[in-house]
């Protein structure tokens, strides 16, 4: 039986044949500028040194920018869309005075949103091979896919330095075409992971990133199976590319809702969560609660370091008598998002987990 690899998957949908009418290559660098960006406060954890991290780089089948970043992304009226049934995945935010929601199905195809939100530019990045989704602020720069993966997971490179950035680390590496990046880690917001009737439901006046996008895809078909309902890839014990560690206390793409700083990281199940609508932990050595939310079937996570009883009440959370929407606690909030577990423990082996 031949094995089936991320380039032949691809190429059954032609987005490996996209690779061919790229202008990106695997050549040498050239250097648009320095590299002007927002940055976190702080370095996030790496499990290596930046240039042993680049050493375990291998080629997801397509070469630089073979899978195409969306660069001009248009957007329609929730009214105007007719591609998106009520289960199908979107990827929303409603910040800044903006409400967008990006499907599932047009970033398989892209992995790269290269947007603004009310004149701020961000990177919208969805990597299908580790379930993560992850928004950033991108500065003067844009984001392209390198065609490399680590731990199974994209690696982006922005197009003024040409410096990779794994997107799970959120972190700069040296790579072949810059191979000595400042080391920093980019300033994160929160992409919610629901379904599209969830989304519309809470936001009826949202944008929904359009299938225009300028290439000629099929949409509706995932090359790696669906999500509604989940079969194939997504749910099946089979890997395309092994992650870092190997790691089998729970099934390799089990969904964990994940944090990570300076201090260490921390995962719940998500599932767990779905079930205990409201959780604790540490990160590191402070405490911290998990609180779910079934308006998105998602969750948020917040330091809790006075150890505050927080309860579930009826779908709101209830603190010395207050109650409050999960995403609105009196506590501080750490940036959290959804990630296979292959994907998150290969990246962070010392993570606390609970489930």
């Amino acid at each position: 039986m031949t094995r089936l690899t991320r380039r032949h998957l691809l190429a059954t949908t032609g987005i490996a044949a996209l690779a061919g009418c790229s202008s990106g290559d695997d050549g040498g660098t050239t250097l648009s500028g320095p590299l002007d960006l927002p940055t976190a406060d702080g370095r996030l954890p790496l499990p290596a040194e930046p240039a042993a991290l680049r050493e375990e780089a291998r080629s997801g089948g397509p070469a630089k920018d073979g899978i195409p970043s969306i660069d001009d992304p248009a957007f329609i009226d929730a009214d105007a869309v007719d591609f998106l049934d009520p289960g199908d995945p979107v990827f929303g935010v409603a910040r800044d005075g903006v409400t967008k929601a990006y499907p599932q199905k047009i970033l398989v195809s892209h992995e790269i949103v290269n947007d603004d939100l009310d004149g701020t530019p961000v990177s919208v990045t969805y990597c299908p091979l580790t379930g993560t989704v992850q928004g950033f602020y991108r500065g003067n720069t844009e984001f392209g896919v390198s065609g490399r993966l680590i731990n199974a997971n994209l690696v982006m490179y922005d197009r003024t330095t040409e410096a990779w950035w794994p997107q799970l680390l959120a972190t700069a590496i040296p790579g072949p075409w810059n191979e000595n990046p400042e080391i920093r880690s980019l300033r994160e917001f929160r992409l919610i992971w629901t379904t599209w009737e969830q989304w519309r439901e809470q936001h009826p006046e949202t944008h929904v990133l359009s299938t225009d996008t300028g290439y000629a895809q099929n949409y509706g078909r995932d090359p790696y199976g669906s999500y509604n309902p989940r079969g194939g890839y997504y749910d099946s014990e089979h890997l395309l590319f092994p992650g870092r560690v190997d790691d089998d206390r729970y099934h390799p793409k089990r969904v964990v809702m994940g944090a990570r700083t300076a201090d260490g990281a921390v995962a719940f199940l998500k599932d767990a969560l779905r079930e205990n609508r409201v959780m604790t932990g540490d990160l590191g050595e402070t405490p911290v609660v998990a609180v779910y939310d079934d308006r998105y079937d998602t969750g948020y996570l917040y330091w809790n370091p006075d150890e505050q009883a927080v309860k579930d009440d009826d779908g709101e959370i209830a603190i010395d008598g207050s109650t409050y929407a999960p995403d609105d606690l009196p506590l501080s909030r750490i940036h959290t998002f959804d990630a296979m577990w292959l994907a998150w423990v290969g990246y962070y082996p010392e993570t606390n987990v609970y489930d």
